[in-house]
């Protein structure tokens, strides 16, 4: 039998800019984004990648944590334990650090424990979890608050020919009524027939959400995100009463209780969970399950290089985003989307192998 035992676990960090500065109505104007590996070694020379994001801060935080608090946490654990080690380094950090940098923290050392399993029976991670096929629905997710209304127009345009038919915008403009009309125009670009969500980004009241929900229901609209602070769970309920377009939200929330108190007491429509800060895979397909339970369809926010394959994995996949934060173009494989679907990949493990020679250059680590 091969030895599974964690030998050694190796850290990267990377500090990217974008391509523009990109904003939303709670991030502000955001620069760059952050990435952070982990790379487990065993025993008996296997290695497994794992790793998180953020939108610019915290970045070194999380690495410090890694470093310092999970890692010696790790070192001589079986890592076939994939479960009992997230929750073993979990509960080590949670006085401190309770669904906040732990959890994403977490979730590199997850992602890579997940590399292992899968890469030992020699599946790709959609496979391993029993998927039945590699096709994922997804639409393109803009942070275009910053935009004029005309370059916003001229963006989805662009990702009309990449093969998108299926939209969101940012809202959060001064008035209402603006985000009315960039929303309105949108709709007229793209046809009545091609989806199209809005994301407010936790910057409205519910009555504004209310209001502004009568106004999207004339515009068709899937679903209206985050429209107020995300663990306002007796606000969710109350725009579930009363809002005229489904609700929509998850990235902000970073454990299972979270989400269970989003779809049990906020009555949500569409749970969006983020593997990188929900610590990891597990902790992803906990909250798959729960939806389940609840009888939601499953959306993604980022990460799509390896939310292609999570979603893939699952009956009840719903929407996939394709973020601005272009994580696959430092992978070997770009996430490409045709006529609205995107195919989760066939390589062994996770299916996100990073190019190291492109980090390179951004590496940041002192």
């Amino acid at each position: 039998m091969e030895n599974r035992i964690i030998k050694e676990i190796k850290t990267g960090y990377y500090l990217i800019p974008l391509d523009e500065p990109l904003v939303d109505a709670e991030h502000g104007s955001q620069a760059n984004f952050e990435i952070i590996t982990a790379t487990i070694i065993l025993e008996d020379g296997s290695e497994g990648t794992g790793y998180t994001y953020t939108g610019g801060y915290g970045g070194q935080a999380i690495l410090g944590m890694i470093e310092q608090d999970l890692i010696p946490a790790l070192i001589g654990k079986d890592a076939t334990a994939v479960e009992n080690l997230n929750e073993d380094i979990t509960v080590r950090v949670n006085y401190v650090g309770r669904g906040g940098i732990s959890s994403f923290a977490v979730a590199a050392i997850d992602i890579a424990l997940w590399d292992l399993r899968c890469k030992a029976a020699k599946l790709p991670l959609w496979k391993f979890l029993g998927g039945k096929s590699n096709e994922v629905e997804c639409y393109y997710g803009g942070i275009d608050l910053g935009y004029s209304q005309e370059k916003l127009l001229d963006n989805i345009k662009k990702q009309m020919a990449k093969g998108h038919n299926a939209f969101k915008i940012k809202l959060g403009k001064k008035e209402l009524q603006e985000d009315i009309d960039r929303t309105a125009a949108v709709r007229k670009l793209i046809g009545p027939s091609m989806k199209l969500m809005v994301d407010a980004n936790a910057s409205w009241d519910v009555q504004t959400a209310v209001r502004a929900s009568a106004e999207f229901k004339k515009l068709n609209i899937l679903w209206l995100e985050e429209p107020i602070e995300a663990r306002d769970y007796e606000g969710y309920a109350e725009l579930n009463r009363r809002c005229e377009v489904p609700i929509a939200m998850g990235e902000n929330l970073h454990s299972l209780l979270q989400h269970r108190y989003a779809m049990q007491l906020g009555r949500i429509d569409f749970p969006e969970p983020d593997a990188s800060n929900l610590g990891g895979i597990t902790g992803w397909l906990r909250v798959a399950n729960l939806a389940k339970a609840f009888n939601l369809p499953v959306c993604t926010h980022g990460m799509q290089e390896l939310h292609v394959s999570l979603l893939a994995a699952i009956p009840h996949a719903g929407f996939m985003e394709i973020h601005c934060f272009p994580i696959d173009r430092y992978t070997k494989r770009l996430v490409e989307v045709k006529n609205g679907i995107a195919t989760a990949p066939d390589t062994i493990g996770i299916g996100v192998e990073f190019d190291w020679e492109k980090l390179a250059p951004y590496n940041a680590k002192k």
